[in-house]
């Protein structure tokens, strides 16, 4: 069994309206003037106390803390109004490839576990993933912990596991934790960064995504 790790804000489910907003909302919170989307954009991945210092890195921690305490519940409200929809094509990839016998999928997120299951729920992909990993137990991106947790979870093996993800946090991560690695050009960062960040291949659709795995596997195997 290969062990395929997916990213989602950004790879999977396209989130950017809600962190925008819920980030103009906790800028808001603290008496703060929101920043540009395109700027917002550039930490998605983090976990969010990490994304809100990078931020604003001359803000006091008390401001900080009121960013972050603001941005979560202006998303779970937004995300229970409406959870942020899927990438077309994305439901039909996960379950082709959750039916194949040589893979077994995971998540790899800097969403907290409450918003991973949420979105799971809504858009019935739960028995897709055998492992969950979020920011709620981990370091954030790009520390490897969450991959290690994946290969424990599931009985995989280092070799051959993959990490896919559309920022260079995923890249990054997933080459520290010895990962094979695949960057999508759809999410919010910018193709050139994952390349620099080391991606070994970037994909445009996820056919061209299902095609790459399918070559990766027989490489290895």
């Amino acid at each position: 069994m290969r062990l395929v790790v997916f990213d989602v804000d950004g790879t999977i489910s396209d989130s950017q309206a809600h962190i925008s907003h819920a980030m103009a909302i906790g800028f808001e919170t603290a008496g703060l003037a929101p920043l540009p989307t395109s700027q917002v954009l550039t930490i998605v991945g983090l976990s969010l106390p990490e994304a809100v210092a990078r931020l604003v890195p001359d803000q006091p921690q008390d401001v900080q803390d009121a960013i972050v305490e603001g941005y979560k519940a202006s998303y779970r409200s937004a995300r229970a109004a409406s959870p942020a929809p899927l990438y077309p094509g994305a439901k039909a990839l996960l379950e082709r490839l959750a039916r194949r016998d040589d893979l077994v999928l995971a998540v790899a997120t800097g969403k907290s576990r409450r918003g991973l299951r949420a979105l799971i729920e809504h858009h019935g992909l739960g028995g897709y993933f055998l492992s969950l990993q979020t920011a709620d137990d981990h370091p954030s991106k790009p520390h490897p912990s969450m991959l290690h947790a994946a290969l424990a979870d599931t009985g995989a093996q280092e070799q051959g596991a993959v990490m896919i993800g559309d920022t260079s946090f995923d890249i990054e991560m997933g080459r520290a934790a010895g990962f094979r690695t695949i960057g999508v050009s759809w999410g919010y960062h910018p193709v050139q960064a994952l390349a620099q960040a080391g991606a070994e291949q970037i994909v445009e659709s996820f056919d061209a995504l299902e095609q790459a795995l399918t070559q990766d596997i027989g490489e290895v195997a």
